[in-house]
């Protein structure tokens, strides 16, 4: 893009759409970059030439059918997801309950957060929560 934005070049070739962007998104960003900086775009596998109306218009048909197969996977997944929850199974990372009393203890005895995290088996970040927790709700117990 560097080279692009320099204009070192007027004709990107590459061998397979597949081979130049492995996302959508990408492809569709760089694409419209090229366009904007006048450097054609040209795929040998697909035969796609952009700089002629219509590799534009199979691209923006190509462009089409991958936001449909994408749009189409995130339903499945959300009805998956419904599907989960309406059989009661609980989504997410499990709960660790960590024993702040111990946590206190070990701070007091002036270990630092990431000693204390590493004994417990637990993630810092997942003692920071609870003490925060603690302090915001002192009748709660913490579940993070």
């Amino acid at each position: 893009m560097a080279d692009a934005k320099r204009r070192k070049f007027d004709v990107v070739l590459c061998w397979k759409l597949d081979r130049f962007a492995r996302s959508l998104r990408f492809l569709v960003n760089s694409l419209a970059e090229f366009e904007s900086l006048g450097v054609a775009f040209v795929s040998l596998r697909e035969n796609l030439d952009l700089s002629t109306p219509s590799g534009r218009l199979m691209f923006q048909l190509i462009a089409a059918m991958g936001e449909f197969e994408r749009s189409l996977i995130r339903e499945r997944v959300q009805a998956g997801l419904r599907h989960a929850k309406a059989k009661g199974q609980r989504l997410g990372r499990p709960t660790v309950a960590v024993d702040i009393a111990e946590v206190r203890e070990l701070r007091a005895a002036g270990e630092s957060w990431s000693a204390i995290a590493q004994q417990l088996k637990v993630g810092v970040g997942t003692i920071y929560r609870a003490m925060r927790d603690t302090s915001q709700n002192r009748n709660r117990a913490p579940q993070v």
